[in-house]
């Protein structure tokens, strides 16, 4: 046996490598320490089997050891087996091979039995360097020793060695289990856990932890090394972070249902309520007040937090004066006021309270609802509780969602304007009924559409014909708008003009048809038509597509009668529209209506008209007169929830 072979027969780990690193033999012990069986060992760069953080060290090893005579030392760290990493201090030197005279380099691991303290000082010179702190814990011992790392962690931890026990009375309650985990941990190293540790003269703070283990030596004792890092800091950034972008994202949410609602607002009332109630909330302000432009004069409101005398003082306020909120309206220009010394600055003059002035500790923007060159509208004015100006983009997206509120103003205002002229265009078509009809009582009733103008084709209509019969007419033209408001006119007049001359309902609704469908009319309507003789209550009828006629009797029954008829008018080229007689009783009433009255989103048109009809039932049986009656329909027809405009005609035979 040579020299080389004996030096591979120790039991600790030992090898032969070339000059340049790789492996030319090992011994078993080697093998174990590198995690891998001896065959794949050899030929292999001995600093490639090492953990990547120990590779600049081995190699410098071998350098020193290949190159200098004198002791060429280093703690490296092993892969090792079972899970735990081994430490050893492992020479480098110079060698022969015996064989061809090859120079070598061999490596071994020194006994540090005596010194295991020693293998550590690595590991304390990077957690320094990482700004951690380093401890070692003994799982069988139960006890933690502190060993080094950067200074700021060192003082969180005045005695050297503690029970374990200790450290973990003083991890707060929730994060003791996480604690013990990363201590029994069965991981080559473990992910990093964060706890709450009470510290003698700092209180709490959040410091994470990452343990790994380790055997001190070949064959020597294992144990847990932990990595600890001051997490306070970064959990307070952390939290502030989050805080922020919480708090960003719930005012984008504000600002976007704000701008929702300002698409929503209907009427300039609910523009109003959205301002008061969002505009605040959505940036950051403590108070809202609101005004728009009525005649050159501004109609001033405010939220509940500016008070109201301070709103008063405005209201009423002419465009043309020189303070701050109709200078900022007549020009579209937006004004930010930081505090009372800027206010006083600026209008030095200023003594009525024109706007409620800034304290302090309060500043105020003021953003005009129109830009600069059109018409002006109003503006709004937020209050807030410190002097920090909005951020050029806050004041970008105030004054788009002040031009957007500018914008539902105008279009409120417009559709407003249609309504007040469809509505007066409706209530002037509206017919007035016949004052006095021997035989027979008549009620009417007509409710606007909840869509669109607020206007519909729902009509109706009574008149006497020249033979001393009347004529009833209820109808349904498409729509809900000044068209439709127009084309109900004209097919109420049409109705009216034929039957005058050929007063039998198949032949007005024929020829009605026929002239609609020649005029080529974009829409088409629904329609009944019944002619009453009130001497003898005999009824002829027809319908042209539309709601089936309720009557009621005054012993509270009621029925649903479907007349004869044909399809709606202004579709269908020569239509017919057969004709239906029957006797109308005394004490008995019809009920002409149209389909908004008994039919909606939760309600069928069976369903519908079984209820009207015995709402009309319990209206005669209740001796009440047609005006009642007609009165309880329509409110049936209001809480079918329907937005469709309804109408009721009640006709009963005394």
């Amino acid at each position: 046996m040579d020299a080389s072979d004996e030096l591979l027969q120790r039991t600790t780990p030992s090898a032969f490598l070339t000059l340049d690193g790789v492996i030319r033999c090992l011994n078993p012990a080697m093998a174990t320490a590198l995690g891998r069986p001896w065959e794949q060992c050899v030929g292999r760069a001995f600093s490639d089997l090492l953990p990547d953080n120990q590779r600049v060290s081995a190699e410098s090893l071998l350098t020193h050891g290949a190159t200098t005579k004198r002791l060429a030392m280093r703690v490296l760290e092993f892969p090792g087996t079972g899970g735990a990493s081994v430490v050893c201090l492992v020479e480098a030197r110079p060698v022969e091979d015996p064989a061809g005279g090859e120079q070598l380099v061999w490596v071994h691991s020194l006994d540090a039995g005596n010194d295991l303290g020693a293998l550590l000082i690595p590991f304390g010179f990077a957690a320094r360097s990482a700004g951690l702190g380093l401890c070692m814990c003994s799982p069988h011992e139960h006890r933690v020793e502190w060993l080094g790392g950067a200074p700021a962690l060192a003082a969180l931890f005045p005695q050297a060695s503690v029970s374990l026990s200790m450290v973990i009375r003083r991890v707060h309650p929730d994060d003791r289990k996480g604690l013990r985990r990363l201590v029994r941990s069965d991981a080559a190293e473990s992910p990093w856990i964060r706890s709450r540790f009470l510290t003698e003269h700092e209180g709490w703070r959040v410091l994470a932890g990452r343990t790994r283990r380790v055997k001190l030596g070949y064959g020597g004792p294992e144990r847990v090394l932990g990595m600890i890092r001051d997490d306070t800091q970064l959990e307070a950034r952390q939290k502030e972070m989050l805080d922020a972008v919480s708090a960003e994202r719930q005012r984008a949410e504000e600002i976007a249902a704000f701008s929702s609602a300002l698409f929503t607002a209907a009427t300039e009332q609910e523009l109003q309520q959205v301002v008061l109630t969002r505009l605040a909330a959505a940036f950051g302000g403590i108070g809202v007040l609101f005004a728009v432009v009525d005649d050159g004069r501004l109609r001033v409101s405010s939220d509940a937090r500016i008070p109201t005398w301070q709103a008063d003082a405005l209201h009423g306020l002419s465009l043309d004066e020189e303070r701050p909120l109709p200078r900022a309206i007549r020009t579209g220009q937006p004004q930010f006021i930081p505090n009372q010394e800027e206010f006083a600055r600026r209008w030095p003059h200023e003594d009525s309270l024109p706007l409620p002035r800034p304290g302090p500790d309060v500043a105020m923007s003021i953003i005009p609802l129109s830009p600069v060159g059109d018409r002006p509208l109003g503006a709004w004015a937020v209050t807030y509780d410190s002097e920090r100006p909005p951020s050029p983009e806050e004041l970008a997206f105030m004054t788009t969602l002040a031009e957007l509120a500018g914008q539902a103003l105008r279009r409120i205002r417009l559709q407003q304007a249609h309504v007040e002229l469809s509505t007066a265009l409706q209530q002037s078509m509206l017919p007035t009924l016949p004052k006095r009809l021997p035989g027979l009582e008549i009620a009417a009733r007509y409710q606007p559409s909840r869509d669109g103008l607020n206007v519909g084709g729902d009509w109706y209509d009574v008149f006497c014909l020249p033979d001393g019969a009347v004529a009833l007419e209820i109808g349904d033209a498409q729509g809900h708008d000044v068209d439709a408001v127009a084309f109900m006119g004209q097919v109420r007049s049409s109705i009216r003009a034929i039957a005058a001359h050929e007063p039998e309902p198949g032949t007005v609704l024929t020829r009605t048809n026929e002239l609609l469908v020649t005029m080529d009319a974009p829409r088409f309507a629904s329609c009944t038509m019944l002619r009453i003789d009130p001497r003898d209550g005999q009824v002829i009828g027809t319908s042209a597509g539309h709601v089936p006629l309720l009557f009621a009797r005054d012993d509270g029954s009621h029925g649903i009668r479907t007349l004869s008829g044909g399809p709606v008018l202004g579709v269908v080229p020569e239509a017919d529209y057969p004709e239906e007689a029957f006797t109308l009783e005394k004490d008995t009433a019809l009920i002409m209506i149209t389909d908004g009255v008994v039919e909606g989103p939760g309600l069928t048109l069976e369903a519908g008209l079984e209820r009207a009809g015995t709402l009309a039932g319990q209206a005669l049986h209740d001796r009440l007169d047609v005006e009642a009656t007609a009165d309880q329909i329509l409110d049936a027809g209001v809480a079918v929830d329907h937005v469709d405009d309804v109408a009721v005609l009640v006709i009963r035979r005394t």
